[in-house]
């Protein structure tokens, strides 16, 4: 029997997990929520989605600009067994006695605190931490980029400290607003979260961050030193990373100079919506010196944590208790390391 999932928000994040569970044949798309009648409502609508609303009042703005409407939230917890909460960040926590009434299992995102949730979750990580729990939160963008690529070094060489600058993009390609067009912002509270938020799936891991926001739209890009616990080669490196998919290297001698050259790389690779959900790590980028090792990598924040939402309902929902087979059957049915 399949696992009936919910997605409440069908934004950037929302409509790529709604996509992703679409795919898999041990879930059912139950249905999706907005608020108003955009674009994207009209999107899931001629995809045959079922739409419902967030609030009962909005019904009348849908059905005025000709979208069905199949109910309220209320009505679709009613109907799932598990709810993947995709609104803006900080919103979800005024969700959750919803979901408490309602009986359902619920997914965060990373712009929600930790404690909202109890356990955040990252598939190779942590996967059996949400192992039947009631609540969990996938975590952020940039913090599930930072994590699959250390994890890796950490299980089998050894991470002794890490130092991250993150720049981060000023905004997503479809926002109107964000950064300036013509400023470098660095973030002036120090060290910023991202670090911390690591902590939250390997809390063992010294790791401070800065971040600088830029002006663009693409990706968010990575300049990582991480100390080790023994001298390794860039070999050792790269072995660290053989074994996980959703760590994809590039390289600059073949033309992958920037995050526009990945971007046309995922719609050269016929990705869905052009996504780039693997972290992109440059290959002639990496450098060992003695213990340390200096890389760089590329996050396109549209779309990692896309397959860690799938895992993270298997876990939950008790589906596959065996993280590689679970990150294995995401993989395939998205097309990640193909």
């Amino acid at each position: 029997m399949k696992v009936r999932v919910g997605i409440n928000g069908y934004g950037t994040i929302g409509k790529r997990v709604a996509s992703a569970v679409a795919e898999q044949d041990d879930m059912e798309l139950v249905g999706v929520t907005k608020t108003r009648p955009s674009y994207e409502a009209h999107l899931a609508c001629a995809e045959g989605i079922p739409l419902y609303v967030a609030k009962a009042e909005q019904a009348g703005d849908f059905e005025k600009d000709g979208l069905k409407v199949e109910g309220t939230l209320e009505d679709l917890l009613g109907k799932v067994d598990i709810v993947v909460d995709a609104t803006p960040g900080g919103v979800g926590e005024a969700y959750r006695p919803m979901y408490e009434k309602a009986g359902v299992k619920a997914i965060y995102q990373g712009g929600e605190d930790h404690g909202l949730a109890g356990v955040s979750f990252n598939a190779y990580a942590n996967y059996s931490e949400a192992w039947g729990a009631r609540f969990a939160r996938v975590v952020s963008c940039n913090t599930t980029g930072l994590v699959r690529t250390l994890f890796p070094l950490d299980r089998d060489v050894g991470v002794e400290r890490v130092n991250a600058t993150l720049i981060r993009r000023g905004a997503d390609p479809s926002d109107n607003k964000g950064s300036g067009l013509n400023t470098l912002e660095p973030s002036l509270k120090l060290p910023t979260h991202h670090g911390p938020d690591v902590q939250t799936i390997m809390p063992w891991v010294n790791i401070t961050t800065m971040a600088v926001k830029a002006p663009t739209t693409l990706m968010h890009v990575h300049c990582i030193i991480a100390d080790l616990k023994k001298e390794v080669r860039e070999s050792d490196v790269l072995a660290a990373w053989d074994d996980v998919p959703r760590v994809r290297l590039v390289s600059g001698k073949r033309g992958i100079k920037g995050t526009a050259n990945i971007m046309e790389f995922a719609k050269d690779l016929d990705h869905h919506r052009g996504d780039f959900m693997e972290i992109a790590v440059w290959q002639d980028g990496i450098k060992v010196a003695g213990k340390t090792l200096y890389y760089y990598q590329a996050v396109h924040q549209e779309s990692d944590v896309v397959p860690e939402n799938v895992d993270c309902i298997r876990s939950m929902m008790k589906m596959e208790p065996d993280a590689a087979r679970s990150i294995k059957k995401t993989d395939d049915s998205l097309g990640i390391g193909k």
